[in-house]
């Protein structure tokens, strides 16, 4: 096996491989012989068939088969083992390459083109200024949020009459037109409704202080102005059905449910937060203020991760690319692209993926690492914010390590938090490296930041 690689320039080269029968030849006998074991060849018996036959029969696929396996793995080795930073995958050069005379021939030439990454200098100092957004935390978002865990962790209490927003329970009879329990009629037990959900006002007031045992008379058709979702879920039967029962209808009241919101109290409190972090309503909204600043932050890397990349691509310089390597590449891994939709395409292609390899250069050449507890951290971070969106914020730890160890049982998931905790460590650094120049915007004018 013997490999040379030409660079044709800076960003370019062809790889010449040399496969000699040395390189293949043992491995196809292998091949061979397995297949003596396991052939079915009329005329004889399993494992006695002659290897030359077997030869005949199976020694090009075979010679092919291995061929192929000592090219991409001696291939992937050597771009390996001399740490070349390759664009896309190696593509066969259309101009040495020639054909392959697998009858006849026993050594064989192969030549690969290459696109070679681009070298890039990138030299920040305290000198570089970059605009960081800090998002305004407002008493308006404050109450948002507390409203949010009054309503989370409210409770359901049963009320002597009805109001807006009440959910009734109780007996549910369809009337004939003498005003009387039709025969055959629906007939629900512990039928659910909430008259807040009725479209026409008159039947809802029907409802509107109505006590326990009363019994309402209102034709659920008007009330939902022929609604067949909510009225086949009212009534139980199918949509094609609602039809056929537009007239009036009893509702016996038995229980009436009204859903409280939580009281700002010390339960809220202890909640919301672990027991005994917060003992006022003004260390509450405090603690909710610095909670909700935390949460932004994310969003205020991801803004100056954005802001970098102009300076970044800047102290670059101008950098060269194997455009003609790039987008036979890009044609050949993607079938639904055309070389006219390529065109359009490729200047943003280029630009993100110098974007790319410049913080690839940032990362390793600032030892940034992702280490095994810092998967085990962002893992559990991404688990309390996910319970928080559901308005569980104060989860036990051994609840959210568990959670945390599910998701880091999936492959994709974990190379998804690899890539992000790089960002967040190369963020960090960045932070570090350049002068900041704070800004604090409220949250409507930190989005107009995006449009």
């Amino acid at each position: 096996m013997n490999i040379t690689l030409d660079n044709v320039d800076p960003v370019n080269a062809v790889l010449k491989m040399e496969v000699v029968k040395a390189d293949y030849a043992e491995e196809v006998e292998k091949v061979l012989r397995n297949l003596r074991q396991k052939a079915a060849i009329p005329g004889f018996r399993a494992g006695k068939v002659p290897i030359g036959v077997v030869r005949k029969m199976y020694g090009k696929s075979a010679l092919i088969e291995q061929v192929n396996k000592v090219v991409s793995n001696n291939l992937y080795d050597y771009i390996r083992n001399n740490n070349l930073n390759i664009l896309g995958e190696p593509l066969p050069n259309e101009t040495e390459q020639k054909e392959m005379d697998f009858d006849n021939q026993e050594d064989f030439e192969f030549f690969f083109d290459l696109g070679l990454a681009p070298e890039m200098k990138v030299k920040l100092t305290k000198r570089d200024k970059l605009p960081y957004y800090s998002i305004l935390v407002d008493d308006d978002l404050v109450d948002k949020q507390i409203n949010n865990y009054k309503v989370n962790f409210g409770n359901y209490t049963q009320v002597k009459k009805v109001e807006d927003k009440d959910m009734v329970k109780g007996l549910f009879v369809e009337l004939d037109e003498n005003a009387q329990p039709k025969e055959n009629g629906i007939h629900i037990e512990g039928a659910v409704m909430m008259p807040s959900y009725m479209k026409d006002e008159t039947e809802k007031k029907k409802f509107m202080g109505a006590k326990k045992n009363v019994v309402i008379t209102f034709n659920p058709s008007k009330a939902y102005e022929g609604s067949e979702v909510e009225l086949s879920s009212l009534m139980k039967i199918k949509k094609e059905e609602v039809k056929d029962h537009t007239g009036d209808f009893t509702f016996e009241i038995a229980e009436i449910t009204r859903y409280q919101e939580a009281e700002m109290n010390q339960d809220l409190f202890d909640k919301v937060f672990e027991p005994g972090t917060v003992k006022t309503e003004e260390e509450f909204r405090q603690k909710v203020r610095e909670m909700i600043a935390a949460q932004y932050i994310p969003d205020s890397d991801y803004k100056f991760l954005l802001d970098s990349r102009k300076l970044l691509k800047k102290k670059a310089g101008k950098v060269e690319f194997p455009d003609i390597f790039l987008k036979r590449w890009l044609i050949l891994s993607n079938t639904e692209r055309t070389p006219e939709s390529l065109e359009t395409d490729y200047p943003k292609i280029i630009e993100d993926l110098e974007f790319q390899l410049i913080k690839e250069k940032l990362v390793k050449e600032n030892g940034i690492k992702v280490e095994e507890n810092d998967l085990m951290e962002y893992a559990g971070r991404a688990v309390r914010a996910q319970f928080a969106q559901y308005g569980i914020p104060n989860v036990p730890d051994d609840v959210l390590d568990g959670y945390a160890k599910d998701m880091l049982k999936k492959e994709e998931t974990v190379r998804n938090l690899i890539d992000k905790i790089i960002e967040d460590k190369l963020t960090g650094w960045l932070k570090e490296v350049v002068t900041l120049e704070p800004q604090e915007l409220t949250v409507d004018e930190f989005r107009k930041l995006f449009e």
